[in-house]
């Protein structure tokens, strides 16, 4: 055939229709199987709505006497306070174990043992780390706040060891044939390509620890969450909707100030 009859055919990844259509069969029984594995039962599905509808007149509208007011209040507080501390503590920790973290900048077996660590605090949830501190520790604040700085190493050093690995090396190497030393290498070479990035991560980290800190309370780890957990237990339902109320409009401010600043160095 000439090339110029040849008709334009749509680039795929599979060698053969066959095989794509195979892979496709595939997925959808691994949903059906996945699906029926865990339960999902569409008659189960329909009487928990229905449940559920009558579930939220519960909830309404949302009450708080005094007393409980001013303890949502200073849980709301103590949350705050530990997201703070704990982005702090977090990003400290994060950026000589990010620098170490990144290729073109470690060396090999120091690159391998700091991602191995970034993996590990990635591996597990909020909440199991919590757990593990409760249980070290004992209940409170603290808890929660080694928890969060935990989970803030391992996600904050992760996105800044590769924007390191993506920083324009011809800079570093101008740097260092001047004559620098490798710290001035980092500071003139290395920094001023990623400060903007560092500050819009800082806030978006803090952003998630605000919305972290409102849960881990849950088992023990400080904040609202205890609170929150009291009330369910309680079936005190109406209370339980005044502490969601608090919870979405300090997310909503949270969010709001992450915008803006990540807005203003982008």
């Amino acid at each position: 055939m000439a090339a110029g009859n040849r008709t334009w055919e749509r680039p795929t990844v599979f060698p053969r229709r066959g095989v794509k259509w195979a892979v496709y069969a595939g997925v959808v029984g691994f949903f059906v199987w996945s699906g029926v594995g865990v339960g999902a039962d569409p008659g189960r599905i329909a009487q928990g709505l229905g449940s559920a509808g009558s579930l939220v007149g519960d909830f309404l509208p949302p009450s708080a006497t005094p007393r409980q007011a001013q303890r949502i209040l200073d849980k709301m507080l103590e949350s705050v306070a530990m997201a703070m501390v704990s982005t702090l503590t977090g990003i400290v920790l994060s950026v000589p174990i990010a620098f170490m973290a990144a290729e073109n900048l470690s060396p090999k077996p120091l690159y391998a043992i700091n991602r191995g660590f970034i993996s590990v605090s990635r591996a597990f949830n909020a909440i199991i780390v919590g757990i593990i501190a409760v249980k070290a520790i004992g209940f409170g604040p603290l808890a929660g706040i080694l928890t969060i700085t935990f989970k803030t190493v391992g996600f904050f050093s992760k996105l800044l060891a590769e924007d390191l690995e993506d920083i324009d090396m011809g800079s570093v190497d101008a740097v260092r044939a001047s004559g620098a030393s490798p710290i001035q290498t980092l500071l003139y070479g290395v920094v001023p390509q990623i400060i903007p990035r560092f500050a819009g991560l800082s806030v978006y980290r803090w952003d998630i620890n605000i919305r972290t800190s409102t849960i881990i309370g849950i088992v023990g780890a400080g904040g609202i969450g205890s609170v929150l957990l009291t009330a369910f237990n309680r079936y005190d339902y109406q209370y339980v909707t005044a502490i969601l109320l608090a919870i979405i409009a300090v997310v909503l401010v949270a969010e709001g100030v992450s915008a803006v600043v990540r807005r203003r160095y982008n």
